[in-house]
């Protein structure tokens, strides 16, 4: 395997590796209360366009990592704008 190819891909293990851990933690716990809603946007949105980019250029390093974390940042941000934390449901609030 190519040093070039092998790199990209050890970048992609570290980059979904860094992501499960918190998707684990908010389906074990459902508390995304310490998340900022404005950074899992821009993260969301930069998976999105790493992927694209890694389309465009054929780069599967590139758009499988990106792709498997814009589907877990995805996840933990739905949850974190459904509100759907422990103790905070929508059913639970006062209207």
């Amino acid at each position: 395997m190519e040093a070039t190819l092998l790199i990209g891909y050890l970048a992609s293990i570290c980059s979904v590796g860094s992501f499960v851990p918190q998707a684990c933690k908010v389906v074990k716990t459902g508390d995304t209360s310490a998340l900022s809603a404005r950074m899992y946007v821009l993260t969301v949105t930069g998976f999105a366009l790493w992927t694209v980019f890694g389309v465009l250029k054929g780069e599967w390093p590139i758009i499988i990592a990106n792709a498997i974390c814009f589907c877990l940042s995805a996840f933990i941000l739905l949850r974190k704008l459904g509100g759907c934390e422990r103790g905070n449901r929508r059913d639970d609030r006062k209207v």
